[in-house]
């Protein structure tokens, strides 16, 4: 049976001809069916040789559970780093409060200082009754010494006169300068209220300076910042110790000077 040919309508535009019939015989044109089912055979076959084979049953769970197995062992790794971390930023925190407390507690110490002591009354009141313990000192020793020599001229002059009205003169005169040596030997008690409290505001800033030390470790750490210091004294100056106190070390006794005439 003869197979017509179907024509298209871009023939008719682009020739404007008839197309030439072929006859075709039915045994030249295989089947659809039998076409489409080769394609399939062969679209199998490629699959098959580009995809890997199917894994059984068991091997794809064992499969599973190693690639599971190897992320907790990840998350684990970076669980305990992260934890390290944690604990290092945790003590960081407890050494960065300690140093914030010790430093608060200086600040408060120093404004104790700079309010009780350091200010402009306090530090003036002290050196004003340091040269006050100065002055009266002085005052007294020259009165002191007025009254020794007036004593010493009294007594001189009575060994030489013989009436009984001028030695009864002399002697008033001698009773008066000793009453007035009594007087200014009253320095003395003025003179050590002053140094006490000169002493009272002195300890008062030993005590916050010892609390300051103790707050950084106490004085054998504060060593270690201590500026060596270095003596620009003259030969002279060197010498020019002052009087020696209970426990100085450094002086020469009665005993060793007496020693060098021996």
């Amino acid at each position: 049976m003869a197979v017509h040919r179907k024509r298209f309508r871009v023939e008719d535009i682009a020739g404007g001809g008839e197309m030439p019939n072929f006859d075709v015989t039915e045994e030249a044109i295989p089947m659809h069916s039998e076409i489409m089912a080769e394609l399939r055979a062969i679209r199998a076959q490629m699959a098959k040789g580009s995809m890997p084979a199917p894994l059984s049953g068991s091997a794809a769970m064992a499969a599973i559970d190693a690639s599971t197995a190897h992320e907790l062992a990840e998350a684990r790794t970076m669980l305990d780093t992260y934890r390290a971390q944690i604990e290092q930023c945790e003590k960081l925190k407890v050494e960065l409060d300690l140093i914030h407390d010790a430093i608060d507690r200086t600040k408060r110490e120093i404004a104790t200082l700079h309010g009780k002591s350091f200010d402009g009354g306090e530090m003036a009141k002290v050196n004003g009754e340091l040269g006050a313990v100065v002055g009266g000192t002085e005052q007294a020793t020259q009165q002191i010494l007025e009254a020794a020599e007036s004593i010493d001229q009294a007594a001189s002059a009575m060994s030489k006169v013989d009436s009984v009205d001028q030695q009864k003169r002399l002697s008033d005169d001698i009773q008066e300068r000793v009453i007035s040596i009594f007087e200014a030997c009253n320095f003395q008690d003025l003179t050590g209220q002053r140094i006490s409290k000169v002493m009272t505001t002195m300890k008062f800033i030993e005590q916050h300076i010892n609390s300051m030390m103790d707050i950084w470790g106490g004085v054998d750490a504060i060593k270690a910042h201590v500026v060596p210091q270095v003596d620009n004294r003259s030969e002279d100056d060197k010498l020019l110790n002052g009087p020696k106190l209970a426990g100085d070390v450094g002086h020469a006794s009665q005993d060793d000077i007496d020693a060098l005439f021996d």
